[in-house]
């Protein structure tokens, strides 16, 4: 590793290849060249299910269920994600919680916040 790399953040997300073009589009002071910012592009809607999955359990320390939403923003993506915050028996009494993530083009997460608790035998009523 070259000196001032040591630093520099993993991501659980991104392959190794990527990773190693990463690395390489990085200036010595630590910001990415005009090349790869003009070369960026937003993930497709599966990648980016997968990466708010990913970073929100790195964060929560809990292994997401499912992602019941998924949309494009002006930014990258906005996904809703459903977590398993206090399993209790029977399973139906389990507490669960739906998350918002927000991410950029890139898949990195910029923001996240619990939008709903509910118990995993609930149904939402719509009018």
């Amino acid at each position: 590793m070259a000196a001032g790399e040591e630093h520099e953040t993993q991501r659980v997300r991104r392959p190794s290849s990527e990773q190693s073009a990463r690395k390489t589009s990085v200036g010595r002071a630590g910001s990415r060249t005009s090349e790869t910012k003009r070369t960026a592009r937003r993930v497709s809607a599966p990648r980016a299910m997968r990466y708010a999955t990913e970073q929100l359990q790195e964060l929560l320390g809990r292994a997401p269920e499912s992602v019941s939403a998924v949309k494009p923003t002006e930014d990258g993506w906005q996904a809703d994600v459903e977590v398993l915050e206090l399993e209790r028996v029977p399973m139906t009494t389990s507490v669960m919680a739906t998350y918002r993530v927000t991410l950029d083009k890139e898949g990195e997460l910029v923001a996240y916040e619990r939008t709903r608790r509910y118990t995993r035998g609930q149904i939402d009523r719509r009018s």
